[in-house]
């Protein structure tokens, strides 16, 4: 399972919440299957709907 909390503290250089959707992305297509929505990303970019965003992108990329 992909923790956002956990990714963000492995990549601790991201700056941005696109940048963080390129990172989801390139763990999707690694294979990874679930994501738990843990924490708020820490971005100045971060939507106010940033949760449902994650999760559609997460559905609609998987093979």
């Amino acid at each position: 399972m992909l923790t956002l909390s956990e990714l963000l503290i492995a990549h601790y250089d991201l700056d941005s919440f696109e940048g963080l959707k390129d990172l989801i992305a390139a763990r999707i297509d690694a294979g990874e299957r679930f994501l738990s929505l843990d924490v708020r990303p820490p971005f100045s970019d971060t939507p106010e709907d940033w949760e449902e965003q994650l999760e559609s992108f997460f559905t609609a990329r998987r093979p």
